[in-house]
């Protein structure tokens, strides 16, 4: 007969932001421990508010799995001696195996043992399973309370394990488990009894607790939504925001507050930025997107004397919008460019110059990344060029601000509000925003083009420099954020099918922090390598397979053509001949790899193979050249591939000749530079 188990950890409030992973995770250990043990089961649920992490696993079985193992021993003629008694080697194995002699079978010139272990019943298992479960829950950081050397992301104050109807009894961190849980803190503080696993829900719902985080969302969701359109508008309701606010609250009614209209004559992050960020508000906007002085909050309770909490948050979102208010009428009393001398004084990284020396790093490098955008064309240069100095002399300057020393989320953000508040050009404006782009996992990435220059030019900045100072990031320490940046870096230059080389990009910013030879040698390996990390991220999250990735980021330089050339390559996988086609291409590189580059002399040729091949190369060098599709590529290389095989089968490369071996290895060579530039086809695995 199957029973269902819960497991409920009582806790003091558990930090909003750890508790989704806590809650997988325990998912996750629960699964192997008891598949571990041998304990089948139906489904397992995790349940979480911030004072309590459940588990409820249902359709556990009564008792283990028997299992049944065989195992063999010595030789038969070894465990028994000639008239079939068993020898002290027999009689040992068996002993070792806790089996009789004379039931250990004989086959294929052995002895085995074979040994029927019995399930234990899961109610004696799980007294150990369970607080070994709760040790083992990885955690973002501990934390031990009173006496005891136990630890755990908040203090327990109760346990909670019911297997059916019957209490898992065991202790840890001096509590002990039952069948007692702790309603909301002020709604229902007194204890209250949970009868078994399924009816968890119904007896926390009773006590004014939604355990269910995927309901409590919905809820919060739905509340927002309706309180809003009382309000005459609609929430923005962010997922991060949702998600803070989802483990927050144990019994959530959304209400909603007002703040004064003259407010909303600040620019628009200005006062969402303390309402969202600070104070866990969802901001209302109506129709057209403009922002509506109303807010929306969830309280962790129930619907009497909203009136009171509304005042009481309008209160504080109140001296929050006056701080902005005040921070913002000193910001205007200068302009951007003024704010910007002050950078003098703030320290970008030790050893590293101040900010105000960055923003003269970032306005040649943002120029250097315009010259190569536009390509030689010097009438679209020279004004983006200029716009691209301008918004890089301009990027750092609202770090110095009252409002951004306050508000740090809107670094960026206020320096285009600022530049446009002084007239700055709008495209200027916004690239000074989007330098900073993409923030965060899943953010946007610069659309314009000005804003990709200067975040491509800030986040080389930003790796090279602290790779100068040997800071370059391991295990989990990335304390300057590097390993966010370059995949930022890479996922623009991808967006932008950009054609910068991450060497030109490199040798630039490694001018600016004057280094020497052997520091720009390091510099080219350190950084490419850190780049091939994050575009092996990237190529995954793809789907692309793992011989394909190798064999694309042998060269990382072109970034942006890394994706295209996986693509290409898994193309060329899929055809019916693409084992002959990748053999040939491996065979070129075992041979010349290691040859110098020569120049191809057709005169030298003794066979109408080398011609051939030499035709086949050059026509797929015109066509790269030209751009054609992956099929037309293909089908150049597929001839190209034939005419390899037909040169390897007609002549020696190896030549007594040493111009005829010479001239081949060269064309050899030739070939395979061309090849490298798709993939190297040695990483291939053929199936």
């Amino acid at each position: 007969m199957k029973r269902d188990l819960l497991l409920e950890i009582g806790t003091e409030e558990i930090p909003a932001h750890a508790m989704p992973n806590l809650l997988r995770e325990m998912k996750r250990l629960a699964g192997e421990m008891l598949t571990e043990q041998r304990i089948s089961y139906d489904e397992i649920r995790t349940l979480g508010t911030p004072r309590r992490m459940a588990l409820i696993v249902t359709g556990a079985a009564e008792r283990q799995a028997d299992v049944s193992t065989e195992t063999r021993g010595p030789a038969i003629s070894i465990a028994f001696d000639a008239d079939g008694n068993p020898t002290k080697a027999g009689a040992g194995f068996a002993r070792g195996q806790h089996v009789a002699p004379e039931t250990l079978i004989r086959r294929d010139g052995y002895v085995y043992a074979a040994v029927q272990e019995t399930g234990a019943p899961t109610a004696e298992i799980l007294k150990e399973l369970l607080p070994a479960l709760i040790r083992a829950i990885p955690l973002p950081n501990s934390m031990r309370w009173g006496d005891l050397d136990f630890r755990f992301i908040r203090p327990i104050r109760w346990l909670a394990a019911l297997y059916g109807t019957d209490v898992v009894p065991f202790t840890l961190a001096e509590v002990t488990s039952g069948n007692r849980s702790r309603g909301h803190r002020t709604l229902a503080p007194e204890d209250f009894t949970i009868s078994c696993a399924a009816d968890y829900e119904t007896a926390c719902e009773a006590a004014y607790i939604i355990a269910d985080p995927v309901r409590r969302r919905t809820m919060i969701s739905a509340q927002i939504a309706d309180a809003a359109k009382a309000c005459g508008g609609t929430a923005e309701i962010t997922p991060n925001l949702l998600e803070e606010v989802l483990y927050l609250v144990e019994y959530p009614t959304a209400l909603s507050g007002s703040f004064e209209e003259k407010y909303l004559a600040l620019p628009a992050e200005a006062v969402i930025t303390p309402m969202r960020d600070h104070q866990r508000y969802f901001p209302v906007k109506a129709a057209d997107g403009s922002l509506l002085p109303v807010f929306i909050t969830v309280r962790n309770g129930g619907r009497e004397y909203l009136d009171v909490v509304a005042h009481g948050n309008e209160r504080v979102l109140r001296a929050r919008l006056a701080d902005a208010q005040f921070f913002f009428d000193e910001d205007r009393k200068k302009t951007l460019a003024e704010h910007r001398e002050k950078l003098h004084t703030v320290v970008f990284q030790q050893g590293l110059g101040s900010m105000y020396e960055k923003t003269e790093r970032l306005a040649q490098l943002a120029a250097s990344v315009v010259e190569d955008m536009t390509a030689g064309d010097d009438a679209a240069y020279e004004p983006m060029a200029a716009d691209a100095r301008r918004a890089a002399e301009l990027s750092k300057a609202d770090l110095v601000t009252g409002m951004v020393t306050e508000f740090t989320e809107l670094q960026g953000i206020m320096g285009r509000e600022y530049a446009l508040l002084d007239g700055e050009k709008p495209e200027v404006a916004r690239a000074i925003d989007e330098q900073y782009m993409p923030r965060f996992a899943g953010d946007a990435l610069p659309e314009s083009d000005l804003g990709f220059a200067l975040s491509v030019a800030d986040k080389i900045d930003n790796i090279v420099g602290t790779f100068s100072r040997g800071k370059i990031p391991t295990g989990s320490q990335d304390p300057f954020g590097l390993r966010r940046q370059a995949l930022g870096l890479v996922n623009m230059l991808i967006l932008h099918e950009s054609g910068i080389l991450l060497s030109d990009l490199i040798d630039e910013a490694c001018d600016l922090y004057d280094l020497d030879d052997a520091a720009r040698s390091k510099m080219q390996v350190d950084v490419a390598e850190f780049i091939r990390l994050r575009l092996k991220n990237v190529l995954t999250e793809r789907g692309v397979r793992y011989d394909v990735q190798e064999a694309v980021l042998s060269d990382v330089d072109a970034v942006a053509d890394v994706p295209v050339r996986a693509a290409y390559v898994e193309h060329l996988l899929a055809a019916d001949d693409a084992a002959a086609i990748v053999q040939s291409f491996v065979r070129v590189g075992n041979i010349a790899r290691s040859a110098s580059t020569g120049a191809v002399d057709s005169a030298l040729f003794a066979a109408d193979e080398e011609r051939i091949l030499l035709a086949a190369y050059e026509t797929a060098v015109e066509l790269r050249a030209s751009g054609s599709d992956d099929d037309g590529t293909l089908a150049v290389e597929r001839r190209l591939a034939a005419a390899i095989a037909a040169f390897f089968d007609a002549v020696m490369v190896m030549d007594q000749d040493e111009r005829i071996k010479e001239n081949r290895l060269s064309l050899l060579k030739s070939i395979d530079d061309y090849l490298l530039e798709t993939a190297d086809f040695s990483k291939i695995v053929l199936n």
